[in-house]
């Protein structure tokens, strides 16, 4: 939004001139389900080093009421524009500012969210603050590195739980005089309710400060330690209470609160730990300083893969470790995002695969397949940066939560760990968490502390891996006697060009790798004969004298158990091995890098995507690890639609759906990996046949022995069966009746995907015109409208699209226009897509630079679905692939 922007060289001014000591925010939230707006009444205690400084106060507000700066009351009109309070008259040393306002709820994620559950008409609060958001809610100074302690007093309905940093202090009846701030004057007016008073926070950031309000369901356990006793707590909307999975949830907390302060070397920094899950969440969830904020798609409705345990068990995690790592130590700006979210990733797969007892000791196998996927898709397309990012503005961070910022600093902070060592890592974490305890720090600060515990020198080694950008391609070179004993074995290492338009030069860096060998045995199976695990260095080739002498395998894996990140290819014979006996690989990990090396084949047009089908079709049904099959799954699916060649897709996707089918007949009864492939079949069904089968779903019959027709397989068929034109409103409505708690967000799904003229029309005005939904409600119409099964129908809407979106990036919020950006993006899979976004790419140079990089990395993948459909439509005929 206009006039709402923080530079980092204002919010470097502002750091340079303050110390904030304390804030007191009294809010009123009583007339929550009928006004639109609230009370806020914040003051702020600090000292102020230079009065002439060009300090200011963050608010977002519809209204400001009094402002008083040393007891000198300011004039609203004069001081407040855009999004800044100005502070004339400031004094050298302590200040006092006293703001009142009136903020306004939101129904799209960001500030403080207010939603209305259709199931029983109960109203929920959450706040969401980061990036700069708590300016929503009340008046700050919103950066990172301007920590203080916060003291929150609520006036509630009376029936509401409220939640915060801190555990209440009190929570009284309604209209008394809020209680805790040491200058306390504005008193709550006559009406119904309780006053919530919490306790003094320890220093926080603004971004992880947080409220929750509502009639919750709550569940209560504890931690105990060796040395205290941490309350927990769990909070849903009172409609989903019967599927909270407190247990599980309550377990994997508790491993996490029994490792993470024994490697971080100092105790959980706050009083107690809540979660609570929050529906429209934006993120998958948010480490609000012990007061955790999660997607309501945590809470499993109906039967869920152990994959999708896993993957909430890592959230769990990564939000914990955040407690440390990022709440009690903190950024100082921006620029450091990554190493906050990298770090918090690598520590979340660290626990489940170190922790003693853990049930996802293989996590590092969910690494690979997941998050390194992210990571190379990110890298190679023309937004790629270093992982250490210049942040010039707010705007530049909104766009960098992204793959490199997560999944590739997250696999070089891996990489860290095996180039020092896993115990001088953690022994460096250590000192860095004691030397800046409840502080900010930077980069610097962390790779002094790693050099000092580990004795190596993170130089050059931080200069290659986090100040450049792109990735490199790992390869092996053999070279074996008539009698196939191995004379010579190198490491080719390449640096493929940056993508058009990226910043910077691609570069070779130094890679610990492990290098395996892997033999086909009397059984059939790939099983690993050998392991070398050395330095590769910065360089295009490296020896590796110590392979020599050892007979040539069925399978040479470059980077064996993970630990780089890199694309890796194969030589000719492992080459053959692969494409015949992938799924004989004996151990999960080693094939999900085999699978990961595939399918980036598959992206980068050298495996035509009918062979990846063929890859996929011939190993999947060996593939033991859940997660891993429903990544093939996804990305079949992907490469269905957008890499196969245009007169193929029918019958390719026909003989996915038929293949699917009999995987599930053939799976045993009640597994994960029967639940997986029926969603897949699910997915792709679109004969008259499949569809009847699909159909018998919401008939009520057994869709398979052993899995029951529960409300996420029924809405999957709904939206199916709408997409293809099977079914209609009179149905989807039916189904919404039966289950109203998500249904609003399915149906709205199912309605925008039917395949009519008018069904896209309705969905588009919603949008794009009325632009009236909540982010719940426009993610599931744009879910719908850009439904891929019948293309024509989107083509109208193409040059639409691209006169809509500059208009919609500057007038929308952020989440609410990035969703539309991103989800209304016409087809990849038609060449008319790039073309069109080439011209707006080249009429657009004064756009907003983030929404030209939005742009941008959907043409990429525009013209790399293009590049791959050429690719497939050459089939056996085309250029021989090699890994």
């Amino acid at each position: 939004m206009p006039g709402t922007n923080l530079t980092a060289e204002e919010a470097g001014l502002r750091s340079g001139a303050l110390v904030v000591d304390t804030y007191d925010v009294t809010l009123d939230l009583r007339a929550a389900a009928e006004s639109g707006t609230f009370a806020s009444v914040t003051e702020v205690h600090f000292d102020c080093t230079d009065p002439n400084a060009p300090v200011f106060l963050d608010l977002r507000a519809p209204v400001l009421r009094e402002v008083v700066l040393n007891g000198q009351a300011l004039d609203p009109a004069q001081v407040f524009r855009d999004s800044r309070i100005a502070l004339p008259g400031l004094v050298a040393g302590r200040n006092h500012v006293r703001v009142a306002a009136d903020c306004a709820y939101t129904t799209t994620g960001e500030g403080l969210h207010r939603f209305t559950d259709p199931v029983d008409g109960h109203t929920y609060l959450y706040s969401q603050f980061e990036v700069a958001d708590a300016r929503r809610v009340f008046a700050c100074f919103d950066q990172p590195d301007l920590k203080a302690r916060f003291r929150f007093t609520v006036a509630a309905p009376r029936d509401w739980t409220v939640i915060s940093n801190t555990l209440p202090a009190t929570a009284g009846a309604g209209g008394a005089e809020g209680s805790g701030g040491e200058s306390r004057t504005w008193t709550f007016g006559d009406g119904d309710g309780r006053t919530w008073t919490f306790g003094r926070t320890p220093r926080l950031s603004t971004y992880v400060v947080s409220l929750a309000a509502g009639p919750f369901h709550a569940v209560h356990s504890e931690h105990r330690g060796a040395d205290r006793t941490i309350p927990l707590g769990l909070y849903c909307r009172r409609s989903l209470a019967e599927h909270l999975d407190a247990e599980d949830m309550f377990a994997v907390t508790r491993q996490g609160l029994d490792w993470f302060p024994e490697r971080f070397g100092h105790p959980y920094p706050f009083e107690k730990y809540d979660q609570i899950f929050v529906p429209g969440f934006n993120a998958g969830a948010m480490e609000n300083a012990a007061a955790v904020t999660f997607s309501e798609k945590y809470i499993f409705r109906s039967r869920a893969t152990d994959a999708a345990y896993r993957k909430r068990a890592a959230t769990v995690l990564h939000e914990l470790s955040h407690m440390w790592f990022g709440d009690l130590v903190t950024m100082a700006w921006w620029d450091d995002l990554w190493l906050n979210e990298s770090f918090a990733t690598y520590c979340s797969f660290a626990c489940q695969a170190l922790a003693p007892g853990s049930r996802w000791a293989d996590s590092w196998t969910t690494f690979a397949n997941h998050q390194k996927a992210k990571a190379y898709r990110q890298d190679q397309l023309p937004s790629t940066h270093p992982v250490v990012a210049g942040i010039r503005d707010l705007e530049d961070v909104l766009v960098n939560f992204d793959g490199i910022t997560y999944a590739k600093g997250a696999s070089v902070l891996k990489q860290l760990a095996a180039y020092v060592g896993t115990d001088a890592f953690f022994a460096g974490v250590r000192t860095y968490i004691a030397a800046h305890a409840h502080g900010s720090a930077r980069l610097p600060d962390l790779l002094q502390a790693l050099e000092q515990a580990s004795g190596r020198d993170l130089g050059t080694w931080a200069k290659l891996w986090l100040e450049t950008a792109g990735i490199n391609v790992l390869r092996p070179e053999i070279d074996t006697d008539s009698e196939g004993t191995i004379t010579g074995f190198r490491v080719r290492q390449e640096a493929p060009a940056l993508p058009a338009g990226a910043a910077g030069e691609a570069v070779l860096r130094p890679h610990r790798v492990a290098i395996g060998f892997y033999h086909l045995d009397e059984a059939g199976t790939l099983r690993r004969i050998h392991r070398t695990e050395t330095d590769v260095l910065a360089q295009e080739l490296t020896d590796v004298p110590e392979l020599a002498g050892h007979p040539r395998p069925d399978l040479v894996l470059l980077n064996d158990d993970d630990l780089t990140y890199a694309k890796v290819r194969f030589d000719a014979t492992s080459l053959r091995t692969l494409t015949e006996r992938l799924g004989a690989l004996a151990e999960p990990l080693p094939r999900a890098l085999c699978w990961a090396a595939a399918w980036d084949m598959t992206r980068d047009g050298e495996l035509p995507a009918r062979a990846y089908l063929d890859l996929v079709l011939s190993g999947a049904g060996a593939e033991t690890d859940i997660g891993v099959v429903e990544s093939l799954h996804r990305q079949v699916a992907y490469a269905l639609r957008h890499y196969t060649d245009p007169a193929a897709r029918q019958e390719l996707t026909a003989r996915w759906s038929e293949a699917a089918l009999e995987r599930l007949r053939a799976a045993e009864p009640g597994s994960d990996h029967q639940l997986a492939w029926l969603r897949a079949f699910i997915a792709s069904a679109r004969t008259r046949r499949h569809l009847d089968l699909v159909a018998g779903i919401l008939d009520g019959a057994e869709p398979a022995p052993g899995l029951a027709a529960d409300t996420e397989l029924r809405w999957s068929a709904v939206v199916r069966l709408a997409a293809v034109g099977h079914i209609g409103q009179e149905e989807i409505a039916a189904e919404e009746r039966r289950d109203p708690t998500p249904g609003a967000a399915h149906a709205a799904t199912a309605r925008a995907a039917r395949p009519e003229a008018a069904a896209k029309a309705e969905a588009w005005a919603a949008v794009v015109e009325r632009g009236d939904l909540s982010n719940q409600l426009q993610k599931a119409v744009i879910a719908g409208f850009a439904d891929g099964t019948e293309p024509a129908l989107l083509a109208p809407y193409t040059q639409r699209y691209f006169e809509a979106i500059r208009d919609i990036w500057e007038t929308r919020s952020h989440e609410m226009a990035k969703q539309i950006v991103l989800g209304l993006f016409p087809p990849l899979s038609e060449a008319a897509t790039a073309e069109a976004a080439a011209r707006w790419l080249d009429a657009q140079d004064s756009a907003p630079p983030a929404l030209r990089r939005l742009v941008r990395e959907q043409y990429d993948d525009a013209c790399r679905a293009q590049r791959a459909q050429a690719a497939d439509g050459r089939g056996p005929d085309g250029p021989a692939a090699t890994f």
